[in-house]
């Protein structure tokens, strides 16, 4: 499937989408709770590679060093195709220049990158839903509205093989 490079997210707002995610399964959602191999963690993410040496990956990203937690403000709600529906980032400079940077590093491994994660055209989002027909949107932005303005501190980083959810951790937040 993918490799994904992921910033997560500290207890605090772990928990808080967590808590959303077990709200929209209350009411017959789908969230990441449920969805394939089910050992998904809140997340965002930097880069998803359709092809990549995992070990060239990680020495690419491990070589950026270490930029410190990345606090990202949420307030609202973004509708990707197919009913996918995530929690709606901020992208300040700081954090799209550090995206952009792992991006090319990433890149320059001869990892493929997913066109959504290209700079530029990426958007910092956490997922909320995997798969909701238009008729729940409703529920789903009231759940996620219930909850703004929220700030959620991501404050370590993996390599996550989204075929079944095995993560290589990270030494830092790049």
């Amino acid at each position: 499937m993918a490799l994904a490079l992921c910033l997560l997210l500290d207890r605090r707002s772990d928990r808080a989408v967590r808590a959303l995610w077990e709200r929209l399964e209350e009411d017959g959602v789908p969230t990441l709770l449920s969805h394939t191999h089910g050992h998904h963690v809140p997340h965002l993410s930097y880069a998803v590679l359709l092809t990549w040496d995992q070990e060239a990956a990680g020495a690419a990203v491990a070589g950026l060093g270490d930029g410190g937690p990345v606090e990202v403000s949420v307030q609202g709600t973004v509708v990707f195709p197919r009913g996918r529906v995530a929690l709606a980032g901020s992208a300040s400079v700081a954090l799209a220049t550090r995206q952009a940077r792992a991006v090319e590093a990433l890149r320059r491994t001869g990892a493929t990158i997913h066109r959504h994660y290209e700079p530029g055209h990426w958007m910092p989002h956490v997922s909320a839903t995997t798969g909701v027909p238009g008729s729940r949107l409703q529920t789903v932005v009231d759940a996620v509205s219930d909850r703004l303005p929220l700030t959620l501190r991501c404050d370590r980083a993996a390599l996550i093989d989204t075929t079944d959810g095995t993560t290589w951790d990270l030494s830092g937040v790049p």
